[in-house]
């Protein structure tokens, strides 16, 4: 048995809008995405927070993830991440207690401390700009306090979400978060999808310093990763000019939405090795190409799970990219 067959696989859904396309359009393909990777057989669908971003609709993270949770059944639902410094931990809480209460077990809270967008779209949001910088570990207790069940003399409640226990995982780029949720034996979950970097020694650390918690006994890694499967290598290097389009506009300060994939692009040496290290973990191929890429990074990582992120411009061809995937996950 193959490692890739035994490790749990999920979704990350950035809730891109396409040139072409509308918001409208956005959140019905999400649907049709999460019924369908639901039905493959995917553990979990998360939808991050980003805001002010011309080309991801995911602004309102906790209204989509109850809209993809009543387009489902069985799949969880959740935020990969909240950017918990642009909100209370209170209402946070409520929310996410509400969203339990609704869709019981199948919700998860990740948690990450960057602003989700620019600096101005973050000074928008927490006026103060160094808030969450921090005091990142004091708004997670307080979240903690809010789900757990009521303590005595408790004066503040959340309403829902007292005593619902949303699972919380901590995402991150760096070791900061890998820190964090070791010492509160949490799940942790690391961005690869667009930060490869610090991967390595994020997990070392993680898993070095975890102490065992009342969620965990031991660590559980969850690594996300760009994949983009199609029918041959051809095909997938090309879709995937969609991805590089998106980071190369960044690189440019050029916020756009997602851009049809083009047989070439027109960039600097310098910026394509600057794309590249965004997509440095990312496993495109044909079928066998995307097996023997996501075996490799299984064996590298040792990860426990892996989340899925598939940025091509192409509802269908982002469809038939999980498909792919599953038929070698099941092979």
């Amino acid at each position: 048995m193959s490692r890739l067959a035994d490790t749990p696989l999920s979704v990350l859904d950035l809730a891109p809008i396409r040139e072409d396309g509308s918001i409208a359009d956005t959140f019905r393909e999400s649907v049709a995405l999460a019924r369908l990777t639901e039905r493959l057989g995917f553990t979990r669908y998360w939808l991050a927070e980003h805001h002010s971003i011309e080309g991801i609709a995911s602004a309102a993270t906790a209204v989509l993830i109850g809209h993809i949770a009543g387009a489902t059944e069985r799949i969880r639902v959740g935020s990969g991440g909240i950017m918990l410094p642009n909100h209370p931990p209170l209402v946070v809480a409520e929310q996410f207690g509400t969203l339990e209460t609704l869709y019981p077990g199948r919700i998860d809270l990740g948690l990450g401390r960057a602003p989700g967008s620019d600096g101005p779209t973050m000074a928008a949001m927490r006026r103060d700009p160094y808030a969450g910088v921090d005091d990142f570990p004091q708004r997670l207790a307080e979240l903690q306090g809010y789900l757990d069940d009521e303590r005595p003399g408790q004066r503040v409640r959340a309403v829902p979400g007292q005593g619902t226990r949303v699972p919380l995982w901590l995402l991150g780029s760096s070791d900061f978060s890998a820190r964090l949720a070791a010492r509160e034996g949490l799940p942790f979950a690391f961005a690869a999808q667009f930060a490869p970097a610090q991967l390595f020694e994020a997990l070392k650390l993680y898993r070095d310093n975890f102490r065992p918690s009342a969620v965990l006994d031991r660590p559980h890694a969850m690594v996300g990763l760009p994949v983009i499967a199609a029918e041959n290598d051809l095909q997938a290097d090309y879709l995937a000019s969609t991805a590089r389009r998106k980071f190369l506009g960044m690189i440019r300060g050029q916020r756009t939405k997602a851009l049809p994939p083009v047989a070439a692009l027109d960039w600097s040496p310098r910026e394509q090795a600057q794309v590249e290290q965004f997509l440095g973990a990312a496993v495109i191929g044909g079928p066998e190409t995307v097996r023997e890429g996501l075996e490799r990074f299984l064996a590298l990582t040792g990860a426990d799970e892996l989340m899925l992120n598939t940025d091509v411009y192409d509802s269908e061809d982002r469809l038939r990219s999980y498909e792919i995937v599953a038929e070698m996950w099941r092979s």
